[in-house]
């Protein structure tokens, strides 16, 4: 057994045990999760990540054990990120569809897990892509810098309204819907019809929003590690930070209006790395300057939120 099949088994492992754990004591049902549990699991999901980065430098693959684990947290701390933006929007849909706080955290697992199934699929793609056709992270890069131009001078966690999203008006016209007070059920049977609940709606809205994000996050990704041989960088980074959504919403759901400039932090990250793509057949950037980039614009626009927020904002949305 070489180290590179060693690290797949000790991730699917350490996945395999995490969610087992998440699923048997984590996820039960009508439970409230408070701000207090919230932050510990957040910690255990971070510091589980940053361990796994460790056990990647220390088993020192191909000799690149160092910048292996540096593109490894790289692409983590970018998709964990771009998961904190991603969280404002979930919470829009939660308070749309009124879900009961005590079903909070059922929901958001399921939406989890099929986020990455997604996330497996879309990397796998893309990693085919990469491979065969050079210029496709030319194609990403231009991709990335439209977004960052328009995620940098739109408000658009702030407009964004279920009820006239494309995932909204596809489950409206392919699933049998009931506004019966779903009591935690997903499915509700009448007239020996089955119909599925707002719960329901919840769950497959968060799946079809994520491809909308892995449409972001994937390019982005490969940005940092742009080796397609090294798809289990990828997929670790992407589905460590994935798993810590649910913690995080529960962290930050009572402060979506206190980070108003998180969205231009992201958006210089998605700027910067896009022109990364397009310059690296003329300049090398190396990645721990993405590194840097990354921790400073996410880290800035955090801070700078806190102690500027904009005039006229609106209370919590959770609230």
């Amino acid at each position: 057994m070489d180290k590179t099949q060693l690290i797949y088994i000790v991730f699917c492992a350490v996945i395999v045990i995490a969610l087992t754990f998440d699923l048997g004591l984590l996820s039960k049902k009508n439970q409230i999760v408070s701000l207090k549990a919230a932050l510990v699991q957040t910690i255990f999901w971070v510091l589980l990540s940053f361990a796994f980065c460790g056990f990647i430098w220390y088993e020192n693959v191909d000799g690149n054990g160092k910048l292996d684990a540096i593109s490894y947290i790289s692409a983590y701390l970018l998709e964990w990120s771009l998961s904190i933006d991603n969280i404002f929007v979930f919470i829009i849909i939660f308070s749309f569809f009124k879900v009961q706080p005590e079903n909070y955290s059922r929901v958001l697992l399921l939406g989890i897990l099929m986020a990455i199934v997604f996330r497996i699929v879309f990397i796998a793609l893309g990693s085919e892509l990469v491979a065969r056709f050079d210029w496709v992270m030319y194609i990403f890069g231009a991709f990335l810098l439209y977004t960052g131009i328009k995620m940098y001078s739109s408000k658009q966690e702030a407009e964004f309204n279920p009820e006239k999203s494309w995932a909204y008006r596809f489950m409206k016209k392919f699933m049998r819907i009931t506004n019966v007070e779903p009591n935690g059920r997903f499915i509700i049977v009448h007239h020996k019809k089955a119909y599925f609940t707002t719960l329901s709606m919840v769950v497959v809205m968060l799946g079809l929003i994520d491809i909308v994000f892995a449409v972001d996050s994937i390019p982005a990704v490969f940005s940092i590690i742009p080796d397609p041989s090294k798809k289990l960088l990828i997929y670790s980074s992407n589905i460590f930070a994935v798993l810590g959504l649910r913690s995080l919403f529960f962290l930050l759901r009572g402060a979506a209006s206190k980070f108003d400039f998180l969205q231009q932090g992201i958006a210089v990250v998605l700027l910067f790395i896009g022109l990364k793509m397009l310059i690296v057949h003329w300049i090398h950037i190396p990645v721990w300057v993405s590194l840097l980039v990354i921790v400073v614009c996410i880290s800035g626009s955090i801070f700078y939120s806190i102690y500027h927020q904009r005039k006229g904002v609106p209370d919590d949305i959770a609230e």
